[in-house]
């Protein structure tokens, strides 16, 4: 999360006091996305935010379905003494887990549950309402069959409720569990509270009396998230010849444009495999490309491009064409960097590879100024040894602080991530298929956001360059997992004169080491399944901090 950019004695922030965010909503509705992306948002801002969860709650509690009387999930007939008293028991505590989140500083909570009747929520309502904690009400509607749909078999029925369960079966019977509830359900009319109405997972969007700064972020959030399926990559940019320098603008080096050849290649193949895997075509999805205004990011995205054009017999660009191309051997898929006269092609390299990965269907690249790397202001240039020479006491408090403190003329992390926030929120916003391709101190602070990490944790995040990070985010978080697929100069310890003045450039590569990664290729990945998205074989993590986020994995089931 970034650190918050003020305190108080309180510690709430934006003098908006305590908030309790009451969902409502039918099963498979969306409520648990929304409720775990609202709170990583506002644990990013600095605003101290749990989720309560009552299905959680219940199956800590009671355990499993199958361990609860058969009334328990219907709302038709006389109740058993054992059924209301085991709902009691679990409402009762879910309430007391607001009241300590509260008692405890928290200034967010949001109740995770269906909340369907009119007398529920307004009870709920006005007993935190009378301890002076806001009350905002925030109902998921949804009528798209496919949402509700995907909602039940890629989270519903994956839960310890439906453990063994035939697949098909698990979600016939939790259809029947909705259409109970559907008799009994009581839209949002209230006028009494806040409240926020979602319909279709942030296709519209409908609200009532929202007052103050934290609340309208709420809502400014809500608008840009949604639930499409889509997979966020990391890498970083290749080489560039000069790499000691923040001021120097240079091109790619040699090892840079294979680099980057590479990185398409590898990016192309482990996205069709995943996509495979899942029964979608990979051609028939779009892949947008996000890079900062620097050369040697936008350039390392250029043979994306190039490749897209020369698939779906397009011209390139005199930009493109100009580039130094790889030549690929017919009896190796070796390449070897070497310039071409585009005088004499139509194509990038005057080669068509017949045995590229399948090209997504359009392939846009885009430049954002919020994504240059961290500003080390009088460090750069320096090594670690010439910074602890010639400022010992800036020396001192970075080492004691490396997020929030700032060098002379420099950005700390602190001001890294505050420049992002609306690189955020267009992350949340975008549906298609990402790759980010950017500087290691940007990828730490986007990927601690989709995480989950601390603030403090975010300067020793290690980026390397050839390793690509895939994240798919999910209900309950995100899953992850890194791939190795470079070794070429510029990976740093390798040996390269070039290698050795990127050392001088430690502010950017603070956190950097890549001793004792395991090297995974896309031969030795695991292709994913249906099943187990978000498992790969022996591959290994990022090597991120070694406290782990707090990430609730567990997949939920409203009363």
């Amino acid at each position: 999360m970034v650190a918050p950019l003020y305190t108080t004695a309180s510690g709430l922030l934006f003098h908006a006091g305590k908030i309790l965010v009451v969902t409502i909503g039918l099963p498979a509705r969306g409520k648990t996305h929304i409720s775990r992306a609202l709170e990583r948002y506002l644990r990013w801002m600095g605003v101290k935010t749990q989720v309560i969860s009552l299905g959680d709650y219940r199956r800590k509690m009671l355990g499993g379905a199958q361990k609860l009387p058969p009334d328990y999930f219907t709302l038709e007939g006389e109740k058993s003494a054992e059924t209301m008293a085991l709902r009691k028991k679990v409402s009762d505590g879910c309430e007391q887990l607001i009241w300590d989140c509260f008692a405890n500083g928290g200034q967010v909570v949001i109740y995770d549950a269906n909340n369907g009747t009119k007398a529920a929520r307004q009870a709920l309502a006005e007993k935190f309402d009378k301890e002076g904690i806001h009350v905002v009400l925030l109902e998921s509607l949804c009528d798209n069959k496919e949402i509700i749909e995907s909602n039940i078999r890629s989270v519903k029925i994956s839960s310890p409720d439906y453990k063994n369960w035939d697949p098909d079966k698990a979600v016939e019977d939790y259809y029947t569990r909705i259409r109970g509830h559907e008799k009994y359900y009581q839209t949002l009319e209230e006028r009494t509270w806040p409240w926020i109405k979602i319909i279709n997972v942030g296709e519209k969007i409908i609200l009532n009396n929202i007052q103050g700064y934290l609340q309208s972020r709420i809502v400014f959030f809500l608008m840009n998230i949604h639930n499409t399926f889509r997979t966020i990559y990391f890498a970083r940019s290749g080489q560039s010849l000069i790499e000691h320098s923040y001021k120097a603008d240079s091109d790619l080096s040699p090892a840079g444009w294979e680099y980057a050849e590479k990185l398409k290649d590898f990016v192309l193949e482990r996205r069709a495999r995943s996509l495979e895997a899942r029964g979608i075509n990979p051609a028939g999805r779009k892949l947008v490309i996000w890079t900062s205004t620097r050369r040697r990011a936008h350039h390392t995205a250029w043979p994306f491009v190039a490749t897209s054009n020369a698939t779906q017999g397009r011209q390139s660009p005199m930009s493109l064409l100009n580039m130094p191309q790889p030549i690929i051997s017919a009896d190796s898929l070796d390449v070897v960097v070497s310039h071409t006269d585009a005088s004499q092609s139509s194509t990038p390299s005057g080669v068509f590879r017949k045995n590229w990965p399948p090209m997504p269907s359009y392939v846009k690249v885009v430049e954002k100024p919020q994504m240059l790397e961290i500003n080390p202001g009088i460090w750069d240039g320096l090594s670690p040894e010439q910074a602890k020479k010639y400022y010992p006491e800036d020396w001192d408090r970075f080492s004691k602080d490396p997020y929030s403190y700032r060098a002379p003329r420099a950005e700390s992390y602190h001001d890294l991530s505050v420049r992002l926030e609306p690189v955020l929120i267009e992350l949340e916003r975008e549906q298609e298929d990402l790759l980010i391709i950017g500087h290691a101190s940007v990828i730490r602070c986007l990927l601690a956001y989709l995480i989950g990490l601390p603030a403090s944790e975010i300067p020793a995040i290690e980026i390397a360059r050839g390793d690509l990070l895939e994240v798919v985010p999910a209900s309950y978080g995100v899953h992850s997992h890194a791939f190795h697929f470079w070794d070429g100069p510029g990976r740093r310890g390798e040996g390269d004169q070039l290698d050795v003045k990127d050392a001088n450039n430690f502010y950017e590569n603070y956190a950097e080491s890549t001793k004792g990664k395991r090297k995974v290729t896309v031969e030795e990945g695991e292709t994913i399944t249906a099943a187990d998205v978000g498992v790969a074989e022996q591959t290994p993590a990022p090597n991120l901090p070694t406290t782990p986020p707090t990430i609730n994995i567990q997949p939920e089931v409203d009363l």
